[in-house]
Order: structure tokens, then sequence, then C-alpha cells
């Protein structure tokens, strides 16, 4: 065996345990940020940090573009039909606003599910796309969620990019770096050639990213499919399917998800009544309004925000 040969053994023998060693530091440090059950913002905008010490129930939520990382307990999400167990050596990647259903699946006091999520800008990552080798991967269509094995390539800008966090001005000088760093990784792996698509200009995924993009400015509005495709230069069919491959519901679906979860920010707020805000969202039917919410939900608008307010109250054990 020759010397590049050995060289290149030893270091796929290493690998496994540098990871192993660098996931246990930032576990470490995301122990120290979050100390406290929720989501935590950090000194980096496009980072944040969640903590949960207990299993939960499902809840739903807007998932943006993002790479989220699990470096301990575990998440079930759901995309339509679609389950996704989010859990150590894993990373996952938001390509599209989504809603999703979510629930702490492991947690407990001394092992805490801990995450972090990374934000993605689609526009750096455009910018970026001419610079980098892409995987030759073929992609029959752009699933806006999904998972893939975590390598060292992704973990280390982001553990570089924690320790920074308690160094203001370092973090201003190498932060952007770093992130530069991030994205080329996440673009040369797995995930690249998924998220090339949403990103391409012309391309069938970004003009769904574009259709979705105009729903979420349009959504109290009446959507007809044949106008929304003719904006996006599809037929109607051609954006039902390619609509749907990525975000497993057809766009009547996606912008009721977007109207719900709108009233529900609203009502948690206290900035209307249910009449209101069914109003605000598009609906003229405030009884059908409240069967939808209790569908989606599980419980009538007055009930589940209630519920929200106690379990934001109940102080952590």
């Amino acid at each position: 065996m020759d010397g590049k040969s050995m060289i290149d053994k030893l270091s796929h023998a290493l690998a496994p345990a540098r990871i192993a060693q660098d996931c246990e530091e930032l576990t470490a440090r995301l122990e120290q940020l979050a100390p406290e059950e929720g989501v935590h913002a950090t000194a980096w905008p496009a980072l944040s940090l969640f903590r949960a010490n207990s299993t939960g129930v499902p809840t739903c939520a807007m998932y943006e573009p993002g790479l989220g990382l699990a470096l301990q307990g575990a998440k079930q999400i759901l995309l339509g039909q679609q389950a996704f167990l989010h859990e150590p050596k894993s990373y996952l990647v938001t390509a599209v606003d989504v809603p999703v259903s979510s629930q702490v699946v492991r947690a407990s006091r001394d092992e805490p599910c801990l995450c972090l999520t990374f934000r993605l800008d689609v526009q750096r990552i455009r910018e970026l796309l001419p610079e980098v080798n892409m995987p030759r991967t073929a992609v029959a269509s752009a699933s806006g969620l999904s998972i893939s094995p975590l390598d060292g390539g992704l973990l280390d800008p982001l553990l570089r990019l924690a320790r920074l966090l308690d160094a203001p001005r370092d973090l201003a000088v190498l932060g952007p770096l770093i992130e530069r760093e991030l994205l080329y990784r996440l673009l040369s792996g797995e995930q690249g050639p998924r998220l090339a698509q949403i990103a391409t200009s012309g391309s069938q995924s970004h003009q769904i990213s574009r259709a979705i993009e105009w729903l979420r400015r349009h959504y109290d509005e009446p959507l007809r499919i044949e106008e929304l495709a003719a904006r996006m230069n599809m037929s109607a069919s051609s954006l039902h399917h390619h609509f749907r491959a990525i975000t497993a519901m057809s766009p009547l679906q996606y912008q009721k998800q977007l109207r719900l979860h709108e009233a529900r920010r609203l009502l948690l707020a206290g900035l209307c009544d249910v009449a209101t805000a069914a109003h605000r969202v598009g609906y003229e039917s405030p009884s059908q309004f409240s069967r939808e919410y209790s569908r989606n939900f599980g419980a009538p608008p007055l009930r589940d925000v209630a519920r929200l307010r106690m379990v934001d109250a109940e102080p952590v054990p």
C-alpha cells in the first residue's frame, strides 16, 4: 500500500471519531446557550437553538428554508402524509416554506432534545452555485423537506460558528466567511442538487418556489389556479403536479395552511376576535373557519389559544 492510500484509509477511519467528538462539543455548547426550554436566538441572526426537556404533543408550524441539526433527542416531522424522523447523525434541509406538524418524541430532563437551525438565504445560494462542483446525482423532483446522514463537512463550520458566539468582534469578521463555507459544503453534499433546483431560475422547482412566495403574499385573496399557473408560465396540471411534489399538498391546501397559521398568530397575540381573524385571513364564513381550524389544530380557536397560553405560562421544572 502506498503512502497516499494509507493516509486516505487512516482519514476514513478517523472520520466517525472526529464527528462524534465535534458533536459532543457542539451539544455541550447548545446546553449552555439554551439553558431553558423553547427557541433561543443567538448572536448570529441566521442561527437559532431549540431545547425540550420532555416529549410533547404534535404542534403545527411553518418551516422556512433552513438547515436543521439534531444533537440530542429526536423530533418527528410530518409534511402532508410524509413522515421524517429528525435525530442525531442526520441533518434536515427545508428548501421552501412548508407547513408541518412537529413533535418531540425523544427527550428527558437528563438528556433534553437539542437542535439548531440555520436559516438559508436562497439568493446567496443562487450566487454561489457557479462556484460549486455539484454532485452528479439525479433528482427527479425537489422535495421541500429532506433528511440526509450528517458528515464532517457540514458539522465543522457549524461548530466553529458556535465557538464564536461569545466573541462578538471575531464573529463580525469571521461569521460571513463561515456562513459562505457552510453553504458551499451544503451545496457540495447530498442535498446540493435539490437546493440547486429550487434556486435555479427557469427550473420547474424555482417556478414553484415563486408560486409559494406569491401565495404567502396573497393568502387572504381568492385563489384561481389557472391565473396562478399563468403567472408562473406553467400549465395548471404542471403546477399541481410539481407543487405537490415539493410541498406534499395542493396549492389550495397550502393556502388554507397559510390562512390558519396567520389566524392562529393573530389570536395568540390578542389582536382580534375569532370572527375578525377569520375575515382577515380570507374566510367569508366564521363557522367554516372554526371547523377547518379545529380539524387542523385539534381544538376550536378559543380553546386552542387558551391551551397554548397555558403551556407558555407553565414554569420550567
